[in-house]
């Protein structure tokens, strides 16, 4: 007679750890913050919070957060323009942190799609920028200027007021540049 198998044993089950009681349940961490985007531009500024003030009246922005440092300067802000977050802060060249006034300008532009391109230049140019490029409708459909702001941050701005296809605007392209004697 053959022998019958003793049935293996199960294994325990593991306990599950308590948690101590009222403890909240930990949260998955969004590796990029709700409302951010993947490109946030930092500008160095010499007297960030009167930066802060020009992009306010400027750009519409919402000032979201400011850091005072020891000494009183802004360690850190952000700023919302529109749907994108801009961080910025006082120069600091301990830290490397240096402004474009101390480097002799920038070689950064910060580009700004708006709904009305002329009253954000209106709006822009009141509060104290310079236009460094006057607004023009472009052969790539855009209406687009550039703005030089107090603080030597350089900016572009436009309204997008055409779709124009990759082979259209090639063909307008060697337009512009031939009128501006830089055509082949």
């Amino acid at each position: 007679m053959a022998k019958k198998k003793k049935p293996a044993k199960k294994a325990a089950p593991k306990k599950k750890k308590k948690l101590a009681k009222n403890a909240p349940a930990k949260k998955k961490v969004m590796a990029v913050p709700a409302g951010y985007h993947t490109v946030t531009p930092y500008l160095v500024c010499r007297d960030a919070g009167a930066a802060i003030d020009f992009y306010k009246k400027a750009f519409g922005a919402k000032e979201k957060l400011r850091m005072p440092g020891p000494d009183g300067s802004i360690m850190h802000a952000e700023i919302l323009v529109g749907d994108s977050h801009i961080m910025l802060g006082d120069e600091n060249p301990q830290m490397g942190a240096q402004s474009p006034q101390a480097l002799g300008g920038s070689p950064v532009v910060v580009f700004l799609y708006v709904k009305d391109v002329d009253a954000l230049f209106a709006r822009a140019t009141a509060a104290g920028a310079t236009v460094t490029m006057p607004l023009m409708d472009m052969f790539w459909g855009d209406r687009y200027g550039k703005l030089k702001d107090p603080f030597g941050h350089e900016w572009s701005a436009a309204t997008h007021i055409e779709d124009v296809s990759p082979r259209e605007m090639a063909r307008r392209g060697q337009e512009a540049f031939a009128q501006m004697g830089g055509g082949q």
